[in-house]
């Protein structure tokens, strides 16, 4: 049987195969790579899958998660796998973007993007990542991601820049002022996440002119600073996966028809894809 995983941080999404057919899919807490030893995500791995597929003998496992940026944490990544199902003859252990160009691009070229709270993208060439331009983090990059969309929207309406009636309505929907606001930005942990949570609040108002504008210039920015950085950007298909990418599906069609970019598929998250992918005989 075949086991697959989408890490990230908040969650994993575990899915195991017999062949094509889905088996099992399992939400498990999720892990970063970089941040945690080998002995926690053996200790992580055993107590919150294993119970659940302890039944099956899994073959082989793809794991695809975030944090995994060397060699040396592909390794650990492996051993904590192979520490809980050591039947596995073959364990790969890579990135979330490679996951999502296998997810969107199969085994043809094209160029993978992420649109979640953060954003990523690559030149993919059918079989591996073979250009990526850092995406820096929501403060020097993620362009179009739902963090930096929230500091837009955010300092837009502590500045003043929204109509009156927008920053209320914005304020009093998330109990929110300024202080409160500073605090979860400068102070606490995580405030990408804290950003990204207003996504939907740009969604719903989007009709709204000074709104539109917030997310059509941060997609555009995140094609101009990203995407035409890759050759044939113009030929091949943009793909997308993530949230913020279905969420605002309209206005990321319109930013890419403004940079002559051809969108193609657009998908919540890389499950599906990765599924398809590795159920193929092509391996």
């Amino acid at each position: 049987m075949i086991l697959i995983a989408d890490c990230g941080s908040t969650k994993i999404d575990w899915c195991l195969l017999n062949g094509k057919e889905k088996v099992a899919q399992i939400f498990t807490t999720g892990m970063n790579a970089l941040l945690m030893t080998q002995d926690e995500m053996t200790a992580r791995i055993k107590e919150e899958l294993m119970p659940h597929i302890s039944g099956y003998q899994v073959d082989e496992i793809y794991y695809y998660g975030a944090g995994i940026i060397s060699d040396e944490i592909k390794s650990h990544v492996a051993n904590a796998l192979k520490a809980n199902m050591p039947a596995a003859s073959k364990i790969e252990v890579d990135t979330d973007l490679l996951a999502a160009a296998r997810a969107l691009c199969g085994r043809k070229p094209g160029i993978a993007c992420i649109l979640g709270t953060g954003s990523n993208s690559c030149y993919y060439d059918g079989e591996k990542v073979v250009d990526n331009v850092s995406p820096l983090g929501y403060i020097l990059g993620d362009e179009g991601s739902g963090a930096v969309l929230g500091k837009l929207l955010v300092g837009d309406v502590l500045k003043h820049q929204l109509p009156e009636h927008l920053c209320e309505k914005f304020l009093k929907e998330y109990n929110l002022d300024r202080n409160t606001i500073i605090d979860h930005v400068y102070r606490k942990p995580a405030a990408n996440r804290f950003l990204a949570q207003f996504a939907p609040f740009l969604e719903h108002n989007i009709e709204e002119p000074s709104i539109h504008r917030i997310v059509l210039h941060s997609f555009i920015d995140f094609f101009v600073r990203n995407v035409e950085s890759y050759k044939d950007y113009k030929t091949l298909p943009c793909n997308f996966v993530g949230s913020i990418a279905l969420l605002e599906k309209p206005t990321l069609l319109e930013a890419a028809k403004s940079q002559g970019i051809t969108v193609g598929t657009i998908m919540q998250d890389p499950m599906e894809g990765l599924i398809k992918f590795h159920s193929t005989s092509e391996q």
